[in-house]
């Protein structure tokens, strides 16, 4: 098993952080659902209690990727092979996700969040266990300094040149986090604390799976919801419920499904299947070759 954890320092709180995510994602839900064959099937959602975090909000769910992929590849693989199973756990600022995929035998990914105010220092917020502690590899993750592939490069999402219009913040310096660190109290700042599990059968796999999860999934997500803070700072939550329910209708119509519901992602799904759904395909390209 591979157990890795990603510490993602943001310069914003808790609760911001949890408002950018929100609306980060219902926007990507948007800009990238491309009809008939790209949904989520909602199986389970209710309250749960004295489970994972304490108190909060389970739900199981299908994913259908299709679209995310090429017609023609599409075309050639079992339905098996685009859909992914989700069960979740949401107790904000505290969520477990889990995801299999039928088309890859023995395959599974378990994600534990916890979202601090600190800028990643903090040792072991997961409480591992000696075994897995030998296991587990931290990977700290800079929105500033880390790589991101030319053609996934924007002017409009570099921190190092980005100023919010309404907050005055940015842009930011090669050195925020140690500026951060050298005066604490002085700048917002949380950390979201990411343990990522994988089992699979497939070794050969490892580089690249970690490859997709770390420039694509990890860095450019997060200097997203940086970049975009002109456009989420200032909503509420019940904000954030109207554009995922005006989300719901233009994607409702977009999928054309009667007798599917199809819904914008919500808090617990955003996060998790846009930072994951990424490394599925990677995997079944690779397990078809």
């Amino acid at each position: 098993m591979l157990i890795k954890e990603y510490r993602i320092p943001m310069p914003m709180s808790v609760e911001e952080y949890r408002i950018a995510q929100l609306y980060m994602i219902q926007k990507k839900s948007r800009e990238e659902s491309c009809g008939e064959g790209s949904g989520v099937e909602i199986l389970e959602n209710k309250p749960y209690e004295d489970g994972p975090g304490g108190s909060g909000q389970y739900t199981h769910k299908v994913y259908h990727i299709g679209k995310h992929i090429p017609s023609w590849f599409c075309a050639i693989l079992p339905q098996a092979a685009l859909r992914v199973e989700e069960e979740s756990w949401n107790a904000y600022p505290y969520t477990r996700t889990r995801y299999t995929c039928p088309f890859v035998e023995k395959f599974s990914i378990d994600i534990e969040t916890y979202y601090k105010p600190d800028t990643g220092n903090q040792a072991d917020v997961f409480n591992l266990s000696s075994a897995e502690k030998r296991q587990r590899t931290v990977d700290p993750i800079d929105i500033v300094k880390d790589y991101i592939p030319p053609h996934e490069y924007l002017v409009e999402e570099d921190p190092k040149l980005y100023q919010s219009i309404k907050t005055r913040r940015g842009p930011l310096s090669e050195d925020w986090i140690e500026e951060i660190n050298h005066n604490p109290g002085q700048t917002v700042v949380m950390c979201a604390y990411k343990l990522c599990k994988v089992e699979f059968r497939y070794w050969g796999m490892q580089s690249k799976i970690e490859r997709f999860i770390h420039d694509v999934v990890m860095v450019r997500a997060h200097r997203q919801a940086w970049c975009w803070q002109d456009e989420w700072y200032g909503l509420t939550i019940e904000d954030i419920r109207q554009l995922e329910l005006e989300t719901q209708l233009a994607l409702a119509k977009k999928m054309a499904q009667p007798e599917r519901i199809n819904v914008p992602l919500t808090y617990n799904e955003q996060i998790s299947f846009h930072n994951n759904y990424i490394t599925f395909i990677g995997i079944c390209l690779e397990r078809a070759k």
